[in-house]
């Protein structure tokens, strides 16, 4: 068998009669235990995703299946899936079974897709390399010794090894399309509060976004609007109506783009990325675009606003894993307090530990005003700021990461650098606009490299058609 790049692909064959359902599902089985190695996957979920196979192949037969149906998809360690472990890749949560569902996985099996198990992340998808799981780092397929990316590092791998047709992450500040830029796939981050986040896992609730890892637009279109939409389980989804992603997708309209100067001339970008990046735009130009550069003279403040709240959402979500109510519990603490101290120091591991001491340093009194006030006055001038560029602009255009996927192992010394990596991708997370990762080819190691688009909130439909337009 081949490698499957899209879900109509993959229906057209099964329609022809040259393939079923359990036999792509097996296919994938084989592709997961002949790349073990890379550590993509927390759990294979061998005997529910047969049962589902069988059953979707006889709706399939039937004329009754869902839109999704054919489509084998992984989901990131920090999605509940109701009856299966989910452990957020943390030894605080190992062996931990959901007792429901979240909504997005309610909404794939709505539409028959079959889950075929949990990806591994970085603990708690905090990380940017997915170098902090309890259960190791996931290796990139390109380079089995470079990172994939974090925290969404398992999905992109197993979409990149062909280990399953496409994978959900979660997005906080960069989780889904930098990883999917290293591993030279599509990776979407809708808007904030396009996607429920109900029975996700939170490491920072206001930044929090579900997104598919794809090989094709297609089927990020597909699996948007399948997941998209209000939810009375999360007051912060929009009641927006959810439009016909995939039947938007040819619209091939001219747009006004702005390139974020700033971002092309930072020192910190790699040579071959900008290279790529300034060759996309004089062809963006041959098509009818316009292209623009525009300043955006916030780029120093974007990595210390994120961190400082995000990790204050961190020190008070994270509060719940305590030792007591559910997850990890040392059993030889002598009183309620030592429990939580011991617990809490052996269920956790060291980047987790780092964040929720910055975020409850933040939110300390005498601190409060001076970090945590300022970040979100920060905050406020960079959504007042894009949106003002997005008065004149369709769209936003950027590299997603300074440099292509790194040594494992190169940057856990340093967590400054690790947390300067994100300065690309962190612009549409904290103003809570859709953003994609689409890939530019491969750098002269073979190593993928990637750009990123930026909408208006809830512009989903014309960054899809755009990056539709872009690939082909």
């Amino acid at each position: 068998m081949k490698k499957y790049s899209s879900l109509k692909e993959v229906q057209t064959l099964i329609s022809q009669k040259q393939l079923t359902l359990p036999d792509l599902l097996a296919y994938y089985f084989k592709q997961i235990e002949d790349n073990k190695h890379l550590n993509a996957f927390n759990e294979v979920f061998f005997y529910s995703a047969e049962v589902q196979a069988k059953a979707v192949q006889q709706k399939i037969e039937n004329g009754t299946a869902g839109k999704l149906a054919g489509m084998v998809i992984g989901i990131k360690d920090n999605i509940c899936y109701k009856d299966h472990v989910v452990t957020a890749s943390s030894k605080m949560l190992d062996g931990f079974v959901s007792p429901y569902s979240s909504t997005v996985v309610t909404r794939l099996l709505q539409e028959d897709a079959v889950i075929i198990g949990r990806l591994n992340c970085d603990e708690f998808a905090m990380g940017g390399s997915n170098e902090t799981s309890y259960f190791g780092p996931v290796k990139n397929a390109a380079n089995p010794e470079l990172v994939p990316g974090g925290s969404s590092g398992g999905s992109a791998v197993a979409v990149q090894a062909d280990m399953c047709l496409s994978a959900l992450g979660t997005d906080t500040g960069g989780s889904v399309r930098q990883p999917a830029a290293f591993c030279g796939q599509i990776g979407l981050k809708p808007t904030y509060g396009r996607i429920s986040r109900y029975g996700v896992i939170a490491y920072a609730s206001s930044f929090d976004q579900v997104g598919p890892i794809t090989s094709s637009v297609e089927d990020a279109a597909l699996l948007l609007q399948v997941l998209a939409g209000a939810d009375e389980n999360d007051s912060t989804v929009s009641p927006l109506e959810v439009p016909d992603y995939p039947a938007r997708l040819e619209r091939n309209e001219k747009q006004k783009i702005a390139v974020l100067k700033e971002t092309i001339e930072s020192d910190a970008l790699d040579p071959e990325i900008k290279a790529a990046i300034l060759q996309s735009i004089d062809s963006l130009k041959e098509k009818g675009h316009t292209v623009e550069y525009v300043s955006f003279d916030l780029l120093d403040y974007l990595v210390p606003a994120y961190y400082i709240l995000t990790t204050a959402e961190a020190s008070s979500n994270l509060s719940r894993y305590d030792g007591v109510h559910y997850g990890y519990r040392n059993t030889e603490a002598k009183s309620l307090n030592e429990l939580y101290k011991k617990s809490r120091a052996e269920g956790f591991g060291e980047e987790v530990k780092r964040r929720i001491l910055l975020g409850t340093f933040v939110l300390s009194a005498g601190y409060y005003d001076a970090y945590y006030q300022k970040a979100q006055q920060v905050r406020k001038l960079i959504r007042e700021k894009l949106d003002s560029l997005f008065q004149d602009y369709d769209l936003l255009l950027s590299p997603v990461a300074p440099t292509p996927a790194f040594k494992i192992g190169d940057n856990m010394q340093d967590p400054l650098v690790m947390y300067m990596a994100d300065i690309f991708t962190v612009l549409p997370s904290l103003s809570g606009n859709p953003a994609i990762a689409l890939p530019l080819g491969n750098n002269k190691a073979g190593l993928p490299l990637s750009i990123q688009f930026t909408a208006k909130h809830f512009e989903e439909d014309k960054l899809l058609a755009f990056s539709q337009a872009f690939l082909k």
